[in-house]
């Protein structure tokens, strides 16, 4: 299970840090409340304030950093059974575990639907609209399209609902940088059998963990990377690690280094 507390790293705002997260960062839209920009009512009405924050968080503006490859090199060794994610950014997949692996379980960019018609379309069809400051249209009806992203009040998509069948079989269950405030994603945490550990690696105690602790539960609390590093170290995968994100690296050209936000590390290139 993965919150926006492993994101940030990367230099996306968390939605609930007092003064970092996007919740407070959205007074510059001009809208009645925060929650509106995530609220059909509202996006129906006004669709504006919505895009000019899609715009910030489409795919491809930000890079994966340490704690996701982490994830993903548990996949590549075959112990990732599901990541279920609250995040819509998308940086699992840029990480490279495939969707099949994935619950998104607050929705994606990576599909579209017309708020009309209904049709489906993949979220790329309309990043130029999105990056050039425009409400993307259907093609067929002229209604406004909709990143499947779930708002409030919304369903959340079919496969959540994999949890019915995944936390029964899993052996561990890592809950990395989430606060465990929104439901229903935070009560899976409580449905993992009695017997199966749980690991936090977050800045606080959060949940369960808080409030209703097994004997088998361990906490790692502080920063998320540095959380995530001591544990790679215990399972002597530094290494591993590495050789991937290197590999990765590469694939798409230099970038900012993974667990460091883009102004830290344009920051220390420019210095150093």
């Amino acid at each position: 299970m993965a919150g926006a507390g492993i994101s940030t790293p990367s230099g996306i705002p968390d939605f609930r840090s007092p003064g970092s997260g996007l919740y407070s960062n959205l007074e510059q839209y001009d809208i009645p409340y925060p929650e509106a920009i995530f609220e059909l009512m509202y996006f129906f009405a006004n669709p504006k304030p919505f895009f000019t924050l899609a715009k910030e968080l489409y795919p491809g503006n930000y890079r994966p950093n340490y704690a996701h490859y982490f994830l993903r090199l548990l996949h590549d060794k075959g112990l990732l059974l599901r990541l279920y994610t609250q995040n819509i950014d998308g940086l699992e997949r840029v990480a490279g575990i495939p969707p099949d692996r994935l619950v998104e379980a607050h929705g994606t960019f990576a599909t579209a639907t017309c708020t009309v018609c209904r049709r489906k379309f993949p979220g790329e069809d309309f990043r130029g609209d999105v990056i050039a400051d425009k409400v993307p249209h259907c093609p067929v009806c002229t209604g406004v399209i909709k990143p499947d992203i779930v708002f409030f009040g919304e369903e959340l998509p079919q496969r959540f609902f994999l949890h019915v069948t995944d936390f029964p079989r899993a052996d561990l269950l890592f809950v990395i940088g989430t606060s465990l405030e929104v439901e229903p994603f935070a009560s899976l945490a409580g449905a993992v059998r009695g017997s199966v550990p749980r690991v936090l690696i977050n800045r606080d105690l959060v949940g369960p963990f808080a409030w209703h602790q097994r004997y088998n539960d361990v906490a790692q609390l502080g920063d998320v990377v540095s959380g995530v590093e001591k544990l790679v170290e215990l399972l002597e995968w530094k290494e591993e690690l590495r050789t991937l994100i290197q590999k990765e690296k590469e694939k798409v050209g230099r970038g900012p280094e993974p667990g460091l936000p883009p102004s830290a590390a344009s920051f220390r290139s420019e210095n150093v």
